[in-house]
């Protein structure tokens, strides 16, 4: 097969099944929508792998296939941009995708939007794979934008549910301020470079560097500093990160798959391989990359602290995926790009991991979210409790999983950084380390250990009472009093959780391999061998990759010299203390709220952040709505434009009704005047 053929198929075969799934949802049986868009994305995994492979080679591929539109001297094309960065973002894209797919044939059988759901998840693959592969700024805005969209459609799948709704359309608007700015970034492009192709404007970038622009006033901006701040205004909103972050906790509104597959594996790191994929921009700008990191650093340790006080489980692991996005923007702040790069791809399997087991302990437990009603489930779910449990040695960076491989390195390149910033962000991500452990390992020990809690009625009307008392001001519960498909939950007296069914377990089972040996054989080529030459541009003026270098010395050795660090004893503390407070004096954590009863409060409102934008932005929007509809549209608009010159005529006509008597002298001796007025006005002016 002819590679470029190869190359079309990726991104087309996903949308084949999503259109065949979609356009004929009312008619097509539901094994033919599962097993068409399963069909397309794993001919798209199979695909990836081979171009990888081809990659690896030494072939690599920049080209556009067509023309999109012309303006003026301005060319818009659709093209690819096949490197190694590109193949490997195809293949996490794909392999993930295809694992969700199939795990949502057990989650979503009992759901009517069954047929809906395969067609919008394949859309999704298509969307992301338009947006990695792309060779150009046009066509990166364009899977950007898409993958915005099924993103909505897919957090507002309930459509009948106010809080799905509410979620969505904050996602969606919180998303546009992001994008916004990335828009504005890619306008700065196209005016300054004359071209939107990655190539060319890389090619010209160094030219550039110096340049200045006058954006207000008399202030000189560095041309570089602008668009960089600007595109990462847009990663801000599609990462997640502060104070773009808001949606990402709602967004579990939607069913647990697309959790897993958008919000912790691709869609939310589509903004770091943006700013990996234009390094040669942002190494010429100090100050974006200080605002960079400084802004990752914040999101890493602050979000961490949010998963400490969760009891839905899947909105801890929406908190963990919010401090693990800010790890990977602290990574490009302190310009290790590949560092960032390699924690995606990690992140991607053992965060997806976590949130599908998230979704097979909800089924187990008969749509139940509150971790407070679990306990004990190893026993009844041992396939979900092992694979969970290597999910979350991954992330708490436990040595020789895959996490710890990447996290450490984070934590390593801050600590050898000399960016402005960088002491604030290693204690954030130090001090991170604990947090992530501690939040982790409550959730795990709750869920898995401990007394058996889901028929001791007391205790489930007390954890009913709280989260109810606990329901924000949007009408949401925090705490899970829904499940994902909207029934009210909980098992029955008697009953018993249950492990999941095969296509639920098994993609656990795949994805949990990864999890704990892709970090081990990809650090040496992703962050020290060739893998990334020529794709991904570190800074010579930023030598952190190169000190690095000269201090790794195995994955082995890596993992063995960890046992001397302060991150490994955090971690190790993080575990004692958990083990502790959950498993041998529970009383302490609620002594500990009682005692720190503002500091909870603060946490369970999520710093204000939601109140804030609701008071300010909406309400704000709100006031200038209403004042513009009472003064613009009534006063203005109805009562003096509509009404008042319907006045004006009725004046104007009443005067006039006086002229018009049907009487032929008055006619004629009104003629004579105005003959007369004509004439005189005539003989004045010449």
């Amino acid at each position: 097969m002819d590679m470029k053929t190869l190359y079309l198929t990726v991104p087309l075969a996903p949308l084949v099944g999503a259109a065949l799934s979609g356009l004929f949802c009312r008619v097509i049986p539901r094994w033919f929508a599962a097993g068409v868009t399963i069909l397309g994305v794993a001919v798209s995994l199979v695909a990836s792998l081979l171009v990888l492979q081809d990659v690896l080679a030494g072939h690599t591929f920049n080209g556009n296939l067509y023309t999109w539109a012309t303006s003026g001297d301005f060319k818009f094309h659709v093209g690819f941009q096949i490197d190694s960065l590109t193949a490997m973002m195809m293949c996490v894209v794909t392999s993930v995708s295809l694992l969700v797919h199939i795990y949502t044939i057990g989650y979503m059988a009992e759901d009517d939007g069954f047929r809906r759901f395969f067609s919008y998840i394949s859309l999704f693959t298509f969307s992301m794979l338009m947006l990695v592969m792309s060779n150009n700024f046009m066509q990166l805005f364009f899977g950007w934008e898409a993958v915005g969209l099924v993103s909505y459609l897919l957090i507002g799948f309930y459509m009948n549910r106010d809080t799905a709704i509410f979620a969505n359309l904050k996602a969606f608007l919180v998303n546009r301020v992001g994008d916004f700015g990335f828009i504005l970034g890619i306008g700065l492009i196209l005016a300054y470079f004359g071209t939107l192709d990655y190539a060319e404007v890389f090619k010209a970038a160094p030219t550039l560097a110096d340049k200045t622009v006058n954006l207000w006033g008399d202030a000189q901006w560095s041309l570089m500093t602008a668009t960089c701040i600007c595109l990462f205004i847009g990663a801000m909103g599609k990462s997640a990160q502060v104070p773009l972050h808001v949606w990402l906790p709602d967004s579990m509104e939607g069913p647990t798959p697309i959790s897993a597959l958008i919000h912790a594996a691709t869609m939310v790191t589509a903004g770091i391989f943006m700013v990996a994929r234009c390094s040669p921009l942002f190494n010429l700008s100090p100050t974006a990359l200080s605002f960079v990191l400084i802004i990752g650093a914040t999101g890493a340790l602050f979000m961490g602290f949010l998963g400490m006080i969760q009891n839905d489980i899947k909105r801890i692991v929406a908190y963990s995926t919010l401090s693990q996005l800010g790890y990977m923007t602290v990574a490009l702040g302190v310009a290790a790009y590949p560092i960032a790069i390699f924690h995606l791809m990690t992140h991607a399997f053992f965060k997806a991991l976590l949130f599908l087991g998230a979704g097979s302990v909800i089924i187990g437990m008969h749509h139940d979210q509150d971790i407070r009603n679990m306990g004990g489930l190893w026993k009844y779910m041992p396939i979900t409790w092992i694979t969970t449990l290597i999910g979350s040695f991954s992330l708490i960076a436990f040595p020789f999983f895959s996490g710890f491989y990447s996290k450490d390195s984070i934590i390593e390149a801050v600590h050898l950084s000399n960016i402005t910033g960088h002491g604030y962000a290693l204690f954030a991500v130090t001090a991170s380390v604990f947090v992530t452990t501690f939040y982790t390992m409550r959730s795990y020990f709750i869920v898995f250990h401990g007394p058996e809690r889901w028929n001791d009625a007391e205790h489930v009307a007390a954890a009913q009472a709280h989260a109810h008392g606990h329901d924000d001001h949007h009408g949401h519960d925090e705490h899970g009093e829904h499940d994902d498909h909207g029934h009210h939950h909980g098992l029955q007296p008697g009953d018993k959780p249950h492990e999941s069914p095969w296509v639920v377990t098994l993609p656990l089972v795949l994805l949990a391999i990864p999890s704990v040996l892709i970090g081990y054989y990809t650090i040496d080529p992703m962050l020290y061998g060739s893998f990334f030459d020529g794709v991904i541009y570190v800074s010579k003026s930023i030598p952190v990759m190169a000190d690095m270098k000269e201090e790794f010395h195995g994955p082995i050795a890596m993992a063995l010299h960890a046992v001397s660090t302060l991150p490994f004893w955090l971690m190790v503390a993080g575990l004692v203390v958990t083990y502790y407070f959950y498993m041998v004096k529970p009383s302490i954590p609620a002594a500990l709220q009682k005692r720190f009863h503002g500091l909870y409060t603060l946490m369970d409102n999520k710093y204000y952040f939601d109140a804030f934008n609701m008071a300010v932005f909406a309400g704000g929007a709100r006031k200038i709505g209403g004042f513009l509809n009472r003064f613009g549209e009534a006063t203005l608009i109805d009562g003096f434009f509509v009404n008042g010159s319907a006045k004006l005529v009725g004046v104007v006509a009443g005067i006039v009704r006086h002229f018009q008597t049907g009487y032929l002298y008055q006619y004629a001796f009104t003629m004579i005047i105005g003959v007369f007025a004509l004439l005189t006005l005539w003989f004045f002016t010449t």
